[in-house]
């Protein structure tokens, strides 16, 4: 919701103080100014990028920037180009963290992303082809929430859950860019489009990249936990189900809450305890759990040999199993 001194201000206000603070991201460092190169926009790697911290720290997605290591090149809205290195990055959500050599940098405000509602008012904001279109603006509404999609990618499938859906249009040079309320609040990021329906596009919810974010702020380093399990939501199950590359699911199964753990992994934190492969896990510490995006977000608050304890459903049977975090690789 908006405050007062957001109440004094336009929309048109709002907008352009969240574009000062959007990027332009390429691999290239000389990408030219045309849209008209013969480079395609995956050869460049062009995509959007926002600030999150004022010690120079970028979010995006990992396919714009690249996995953790990768060297990137971040343009400011003052045309000022600097090396970035990606700090962090997650192929399954496709979010990176990328660092250049700034300070005091104005960054954009962190909105709530388990509030958002269908029919709320959202505008993306990206360069959708390239540097004649940087920081385009469009708008739309919250189509509706915990979307998943299923992306085939060299013969392998994988999926995005718990998605906003928007009808903000959205071009594969947005990807990365910020999705915001008309009060400036970010609450996605954008990233993969469906392009044979015109008018759907996605965004991945904010709060789930919060934790990495601030840690990265105060230390400058975040070690990520693992409870090391592999697992589906209710969401995903009818995507397994009438897949034509998998069967270990049981095309039955079906439940109301909780993940279901489709594979432990060997000798990870999970397979030295009682938990098993088609356990149904509906809360950590007390945390209810329906998305795999939930797991995550509280996961993301540990660190390595914390203890937690699950709450979890086998049959008819519930039980209590206290698992030991370990490190992710």
């Amino acid at each position: 919701m908006q405050n007062v001194e957001q109440n004094s201000k336009t929309i048109a206000d709002i907008i352009e103080e969240t574009t000062n603070k959007v990027v332009g991201i390429s691999k290239l460092k000389n990408t030219g100014s045309s849209i008209f190169s013969k480079s395609t926009e995956s050869e460049l790697g062009l995509g959007t990028g926002i600030i999150v911290t004022e010690n120079g720290y970028i979010l995006s997605n990992e396919h714009v920037t690249g996995e953790k290591y990768s060297k990137c090149y971040i343009t400011l809205e003052n045309g000022q180009t600097y090396d970035g290195t990606v700090a962090w990055s997650d192929s399954n959500l496709d979010l990176s963290l990328t660092k250049i050599n700034a300070k005091n940098l104005e960054y954009v405000t962190l909105g709530d992303s388990n509030q958002i509602r269908v029919g709320e008012s959202v505008y993306a904001i990206g360069n959708p082809i390239g540097y004649e279109f940087r920081r385009t603006v469009t708008s739309g509404i919250i189509s509706a929430k915990n979307r998943t999609i299923k992306i085939d990618e060299e013969e392998k499938a994988s999926y995005m859950t718990d998605l906003i859906q928007t009808d903000a249009t959205i071009n594969p040079g947005n990807s990365g860019g910020p999705l915001i309320y008309p009060n400036g609040e970010v609450i996605g990021i954008t990233t993969v489009k469906i392009s044979s329906a015109e008018g759907i596009g996605f965004a991945i919810p904010i709060n789930i990249i919060k934790p990495i974010i601030e840690s990265f702020k105060t230390t400058n380093d975040f070690e990520e936990a693992t409870i090391g399990i592999y697992a589906y939501d209710k969401e995903v199950i009818p995507y397994i189900n009438s897949s034509t590359t998998t069967n270990f699911l049981s095309a039955n199964l079906s439940f109301d809450k909780g993940i279901y753990v489709a594979q432990i992994t060997k000798n990870g934190p999970s397979d030295k305890t009682n938990l098993q492969e088609g356990d149904i896990i509906t809360s950590i510490d007390g945390k209810e759990l329906n998305t795999m995006n939930d797991l995550r977000e509280y996961i993301y608050t540990k660190k390595p040999k914390e203890e937690v304890i699950l709450k979890v459903i086998r049959g008819k049977i519930n039980k209590e199993i206290k698992i030991t975090l370990g490190t992710k690789n």
